[in-house]
């Protein structure tokens, strides 16, 4: 639970920052309205990135429709992503329960031969169309609208490409001058478990199809538009290519490495592409003349010499503030220096630890004499009747305990026992230390931090002398009071059995009976006052017990809250590291030890604004003793609320991530004795981390591509020191054409290359999959809907 709500408040966190709240940063905006239009249950992961991307870059994102066609099911299913007014579903035949040798045929077939299918997609563009037009206000222009259509090439529901277009095109048309149509086609290298071939002969098929919507002849006539009365309207295409550009985007990049993000990059991909295409350049831009992007040239710079349609891809890579890493560190020094100081706190003497939990041996033996009944109390024992009236000759040859026993037999004895012994014992009983203890400690830890329970766990834990113990003290002096009480009944027996004869009490001659009362009045007062005395010590022993019982739950207690202090800083600890360890070398440098730095001196300069107690008063942790019993996650929620509503939003976390990414390379310089990074050197290590995450997302034959032509774009703010660096780097010797897209930002940069001209065969994926097409079509698989010869050959 504590992983989830720290991972919760860091992405909160990075949520803020990213959408550059309270910095004065802007976002772009698109120029025409987009909709994007997912085909396929397979493309269901990207639906939700791709439009959290165009909300986090895109100003006027609140307008970007969605739709998701899916297959038929059993069940209602809702769209896949939260956003349900937004993302309409579009209801195609179910592919459930087909048989695969024919699913792609008998789908195409089904949609085909019932009209219903046809009727809702009309249904559901009317309605996306209305609904487009509902955010006119969000845009500069209604001429145009942006369709990106977004599948999975081994998804059988992209068999009705065709169809979903053109339609899209016939109906979207009636409200705009033009549809401009991309489309991106996923491509998944990784193995697909037992389902590899025929994921691959699916794929495969769809490229053929793809190649042959592509071409300059192609040519698709349909009764695609469907009024309510059920009138279908002929839609009529081409000769000439469907789509204005078809990106292909592999989870393997150029090189053959797998992502390790999967399609994560491509879904970010799709949407910088959108926005390039699309977005709205004033006169001020001030990336005006630095390269921006025009389709026209992209378009003509991958047309090949043969006439034949190519396609492009594209790579994607990012250096941004590690805003969740930062805010996971943060929460993790924060936590990490309140609890050394609970650790430390302040010297205490042993004496002065006594006495704060009332240990000191006066204040033991003031309470014990609490407890006992007036020692006055004695005298009125003198008033007991005797058994018989013994003459002093009796007495005097007989110890005082025979004396006593035949003057009151055990009457002394019940006496003492039921007036002084019992009474002491039940004043004993409500006495609790931990009660009185709490109250004390609780005020203290809030308001003075004077002890902490890491001190009490030190002071009651069961070890030597030497270790400043209370708990040890107070059973040595435990030991001195078994002492004491050992030697008083020694002393009470022997006086016991002194004689009556040699007692130093006033005789009375030729008065027997007031000598006899003489010797009553001592025997109390010296008998019976050394009982009151060994009481008392007896009593102030049962007082040690008590409290030794009590240090010891106190001790138990507090350990408990140290090892649950332990753990949570563990728990920070590792779930920051692990953050950390998932960013790139050159971004995730040195942030624990540079946050660590930068979140103690934010904490020292609020302690010395406000007070060294800041910290513990009740306006930030307040009593984390309360805390803690209440759990973890209660200690968590009011550390992050400190964290969000004071240090992360103090001067040093608002620097722009070329400054902060130069001041933490530098932390550790001075302890290790290194070189100091250059502002030069650090610009040429981000230029190529940047470039080489950027590689294109499809892996090729390279020596078969008959033409290349690359274009990069910088995202962010083109006046800064980083970006006016990138736009000097290979300036007169680059081959490539280099924009930018200015964003008025400090959280970070982004590059997004593109790359075209290539065709389908010079695609490792489609040299891999033809042997499966080929062998599969052999075993008698339908993978196409319309007539395979209709198609282009496989090259």
């Amino acid at each position: 639970m504590t992983q989830s709500l720290t991972l919760s408040y860091a992405e909160q966190y990075a949520a803020r920052e990213e959408a550059l709240q309270n910095k004065g940063d802007g976002r772009s905006s698109i120029h025409y309205p987009a909709l994007f239009l997912f085909v396929g249950d397979k493309v269901t992961p990207a639906i939700g990135p791709v439009l959290d991307s165009c909300e986090r870059k895109w100003d006027n994102a609140g307008g970007v429709m969605a739709i998701h066609a899916i297959p038929e099911a059993g069940d209602n299913r809702r769209a896949a992503d939260s956003r349900a007014e937004r993302v309409q579903q579009m209801i195609l035949p179910g592919t459930e329960g087909r048989d695969q040798h024919t699913v792609r045929h008998d789908i195409y077939r089904e949609f085909h031969e019932q009209i219903r299918f046809l009727a809702e997609m009309n249904r559901v563009f009317r309605r996306i169309s209305n609904s487009i037009a509902d955010y006119g206000r969000l845009y500069s222009s209604f001429d145009v609208i942006h369709l990106s259509i977004i599948t999975r090439v081994d998804d059988p529901l992209n068999v009705f490409l065709p169809e979903i277009t053109l339609l899209a095109r016939a109906v979207l048309g009636q409200s705009f001058k033009s549809v401009q149509t991309d489309v991106y086609a996923l491509i998944q290298e990784r193995e697909q478990g037992d389902q590899f071939g025929y994921s691959s002969s699916v794929g495969l098929a769809f490229l053929r199809e793809l190649e042959n919507m592509q071409s300059a002849d192609y040519s698709y006539s349909a009764p695609l538009l469907v009024t309510e009365e059920g009138f279908a309207i002929p839609v009529n295409h081409g000769p000439s290519s469907l789509f204005d550009l078809v990106y292909l985007l592999s989870d393997k990049n150029e090189r053959g490495m797998l992502s390790l993000g999967g399609m994560s990059d491509n879904y970010e991909i799709i949407s910088h592409i959108s926005l390039l295409k699309n977005r709205v350049r004033s006169s001020s831009d001030p990336a005006i003349g630095q390269g921006g992007y025009n389709n026209m040239t992209f378009k003509s710079g991958i047309r090949g010499s043969t006439g034949r349609q190519s396609y492009a891809s594209a790579g994607f890579s990012s250096v941004r503030r590690p805003n969740r890493q930062i805010a996971l560190a943060v929460l993790y020094h924060v936590f990490r220096r309140l609890a050394a100081e609970m650790r430390e706190g302040s010297p205490w003497s042993m004496r002065e630890r006594q006495t704060l939990l009332m240990l000191d041996p006066e204040r033991l033996r003031e309470r014990a004499v609490q407890l006992l009944p007036d020692e006055e109390g004695i005298s009125e024992m003198t008033g007991l009747m005797s058994h018989g009236h013994p003459s002093y000759n009796e007495l005097k040859r007989m110890s005082l305990q025979e004396a006593e026993h035949v003057l009151f037999g055990d009457g002394g004895v019940a006496y003492f026992r039921n007036n002084f012994i019992s009474v002491s014992a039940k004043r004993l009983e409500p006495f609790q230390p931990m009660r009185s203890w709490k109250s004390l400690l609780v005020n203290g830890e809030e308001e003075t931090r004077a002890v902490s329970f890491y001190q009490l766990a030190e002071w009651t834990a069961d070890r030597d002398a030497g270790s400043g113990s209370v708990l040890v003290q107070l059973r040595q002096h435990m030991g001195s009071l078994r002492s004491m009480i050992s030697a008083c009944q020694e002393e009470l027996e022997a006086l016991y059995a002194e004689n009556v004869e040699k007692q130093p009490f006033k005789r009375v001659p030729l008065l027997d009976k007031r000598t006899v009362r003489n010797f009553i009045h001592y025997l109390f007062s010296t008998v019976y006052g050394k009982k009151y005395e060994l009481l008392r010590l007896e009593s102030e022993l049962l007082v040690c017990q008590r409290i030794e019982s009590g240090l010891e739950q106190l001790h138990a207690e507090c350990i408990g809250r140290v090892k649950l202090m332990e753990e949570l800083e563990e728990e920070l600890r590792a779930t920051a590291l692990n953050s950390v360890g998932h960013t790139g070398d050159e971004i995730g440098q040195n942030i624990m030890e540079y946050y660590r730095v930068v979140t103690d001196a934010v904490m020292n300069d609020m302690m010395v604004k406000r007070g060294a107690g800041i910290f513990f008063s009740e306006r930030y942790m307040g009593n984390i003793s309360a805390l803690l019993d209440k759990g973890k996650h209660a200690v968590i929620e009011r550390l992050i609320d400190i964290c969000q509503r004071e240090l992360l939003k103090a001067e040093p976390f608002a620097l722009s991530f070329e400054e902060e990414l130069l001041r933490r390379a530098n932390v550790a310089a001075a302890y290790e004795n290194r070189q100091v990074l250059s502002r030069e050197e650090l610009f040429k290590r981000l230029y190529r981390s940047l470039e080489e995450g950027s590689v294109v997302n499809v892996r090729l034959f390279e020596y078969t591509q008959e033409h290349r032509h690359e274009e990069k774009y910088f995202f962010g703010d083109s006046g800064s020191e980083f970006l006016r660096y990138a736009f000097t780097v290979d300036e007169t010797t680059r081959i490539y054409r280099l924009g930018f897209v200015h964003e008025q930002r400090r959280s970070g940069v982004e590059k997004l290359n593109l790359m075209g001209g290539f065709h389908l065969e010079d695609l490792l994926y489609y040299r891999n999959g033809k042997m499966y097409y080929e062998t599969y079509v052999l075993n008698g698989y339908k993978l196409h809907g319309v007539d395979p010869g209709q198609l282009p050959e496989l090259r």
